[in-house]
């Protein structure tokens, strides 16, 4: 146990410079969590828009779509909070100051996910409990032990998903470097995918947001689970159960996508 906070101590000290640096200028950091906010619930508003134009989409009404925004919402936002800054990885390479992560004895991987954190985003966090909560209040949800421990797998998995989308998109920056619209097409679409039923999908996005970018696990078919519906073609709702199954699966990808990335990288060349 002391040898696991031995080694993590690095990685604390760098998020903690991080986290003063941020809340160091109060009225900066007020601005970038409002600005944050704003969009959280501009995004929210898009949802109640669309059901004043119509009673239901895609077999959901509206508190029950709120009930997979909030979910893919949430998920997102933690992602986006701990992982979403690799991203930045084109800038460390075109700098060359990737290379001093070589220098250091801790993993790469690890090295850049400790190597910020952005807090503004604790106020797109905050919309999708709300939302989350919110649905699940207005809900009728018959709730056990199986429907609380579907909901917290429902959570983790979720957040592991994103988390991996973000993983992956960074191994394939290596490659890219100024392709980060590309990848970003998968990551921040993938997450608009998430928030909506994926009854509506058409064939194509559902192989590809459905499964092999497992977006419909993250909250569409755990909720789907919850509310004792029957989900979409192709996939039922019990498959909401296998969202950790699709975590993994979605870990394999982002890590062998990372893995090919690396080894392809051969410095910055300065």
């Amino acid at each position: 146990m002391l040898d696991l906070r031995t080694r993590l101590r690095p990685y604390r000290a760098v998020l903690a410079s991080r986290v003063r640096s941020q809340r160091s200028y109060r009225a900066g950091f007020a601005l970038d969590l409002l600005s944050s906010l704003l969009i959280g619930l501009i995004e929210l508003a898009e949802i109640w828009v669309l059901f004043h134009s119509v009673v239901e989409i895609g077999g959901l009404h509206f508190t029950q779509m709120l009930l997979v925004f909030g979910l893919a919402e949430l998920c997102y936002s933690l992602a986006d909070l701990s992982v979403g800054h690799c991203d930045t990885l084109p800038s460390y390479v075109r700098a060359g100051t990737l290379d001093v992560f070589y220098l250091r004895p801790q993993p790469l991987l690890l090295q850049l996910i400790t190597s910020d954190i952005s807090l503004r985003r604790l106020a797109r966090v905050a919309v999708g409990l709300a939302a989350l909560v919110t649905g699940l209040v207005l809900n009728d949800i018959a709730w056990n032990v199986s429907a609380v421990v579907l909901l917290a797998l429902a959570v983790l998995s979720g957040y592991a998903m994103f988390a991996a989308m973000f993983v992956g998109a960074a191994g394939m920056q290596f490659f890219l470097l100024d392709g980060a619209e590309a990848t970003n097409a998968f990551v921040y679409g993938g997450r608009y995918a998430a928030t909506q039923p994926a009854s509506v999908w058409g064939r194509p996005i559902v192989v590809v947001f459905g499964f092999f970018f497992p977006m419909a696990f993250t909250a569409f078919l755990p909720a789907m689970a919850l509310l004792d519906l029957p989900g979409a073609e192709w996939m039922p709702s019990w498959l909401g159960w296998c969202a950790p199954l699709a975590a993994v699966w979605a870990w394999i990808v982002a890590l062998l996508t990372w893995r090919w990335g690396v080894r392809h990288y051969q410095g910055g060349g300065g």
